[in-house]
């Protein structure tokens, strides 16, 4: 399927804001200041069509994978519910806060990405496509709408996925740490936002290795932490600190949130080929000069206002923190968090590598 042409470029270089200015893209890749950042990818990013929106046809998730009732039942802890399924596996909840946070999170990347739900050239003729840790199912159901003669799965540990969806997408219930017992193999596998999922991922990439077919792409797409700084670092603010917090609550529980780094020297060991990496830049509200870093800026915030409990709870709760002591101080971070003068950003990763012929 092929893509329309577009004007539409993404912003190379992150700056502090000092006046009003259209979306900055220098001449070279060499900063233009000392408060900028590296130049990133110039590439044009060109738009997606997606010419069959309609949601089609029934998908029982039953149908796909024999579930026990109590999958469908939740945990309860601290005012949020959990999945059951391999209870504490995965450390956010699955409740309707969450739920309506993870549907703005996939706007902040289709708005950080040129509305682009992929990079890896993975062509027009795929038969079948996986979707690790799909979450609400939202990127499995674009996906399957752009090549609806494709069939395209989802996999997560809750069942959080709707159930009207299109005729080519189903969900099922799967714990991607498991061994990989799929009855086909995939063109093309996709994981956004596993960086909180796995205690091993190499062990998780090696597996979607020999779960392609020979030529098929992986491509991951995750944020990178601990956070960077335009400027010196933030170090007394209470965002600084609740990244320090989260980096060891989640060590603690055994799924350091700072591996993105690795996923390219890992795609390379495992014997992936052609392997791409791509970096963007969210800032962490809109303090950034230009039109596009403003507009990802002020979705990444409005992202962490409502998901920064979710994210606390289990992780800083594992080193021995109250929920009302977190909560409580979920309450000053939240404050730096719309704090302009605190000029943070989260790095984002793009890494895609294709199985050898």
């Amino acid at each position: 399927m092929s893509e329309p042409a577009s004007d539409r470029t993404i912003p190379n270089e992150l700056t502090v804001e000092t006046q009003d200015a259209e979306d900055p893209r220098p001449e070279s890749g060499v900063p233009r200041s000392p408060h900028s950042l590296p130049s990133i990818d110039t590439e044009r990013h060109t738009l997606h069509s997606d010419t069959d929106s309609a949601i089609g046809s029934f998908s029982d998730v039953s149908s796909t994978i024999s579930l026990r009732s109590s999958i469908y039942r939740n945990v309860e802890e601290n005012g949020r519910t959990y999945h059951s399924y391999k209870e504490g596996k995965y450390v956010l909840p699955n409740d309707e806060p969450e739920k309506e946070r993870l549907e703005l999170q996939h706007t902040l990347w289709a708005v950080t990405f040129g509305e682009k739900l992929f990079f890896a050239p993975i062509g027009e003729n795929l038969q079948n496509v996986l979707d690790v840790g799909t979450g609400t199912g939202v990127w499995a159901i674009e996906f399957a709408n752009m090549f609806p003669s494709t069939k395209v799965l989802g996999t997560d540990l809750t069942p959080i996925q709707p159930l009207y969806v299109p005729t080519n997408c189903s969900f099922q219930i799967d714990d991607a740490e498991d061994d990989w017992n799929f009855n086909e193999k995939f063109d093309y596998i996709h994981g956004r936002a596993l960086l909180t999922c796995f205690t091993d991922p190499k062990h998780v990439l090696t597996q979607a290795f020999e779960a392609l077919s020979p030529g098929g792409y992986l491509e991951l797409q995750d944020p990178v932490y601990p956070l960077r700084y335009v400027g010196p670092p933030a170090v007394n603010s209470n965002l600084y600190q609740w990244v320090e917090l989260c980096i060891e609550g989640s060590t603690k529980l055994g799924r350091p949130w700072n591996n993105v780094v690795n996923y390219k020297r890992w795609l390379e060991e495992i014997g992936f080929e052609d392997v791409v990496e791509l970096n963007f830049y969210m800032p962490t509200n809109p303090w950034a000069k230009g039109k596009y870093f403003k507009q990802v800026g002020a979705l990444l915030q409005e992202n962490y206002m409502n998901g920064l409990e979710a994210m606390s709870l289990r992780v800083i709760g594992a080193l021995g923190w109250t929920a009302e002591e977190i909560r409580e101080f979920l309450v000053r971070v939240k404050r730096d968090v719309r704090d302009p003068s605190i000029t943070a950003y989260c790095p984002i990763k793009v890494v895609y590598g294709r199985k050898p012929l």
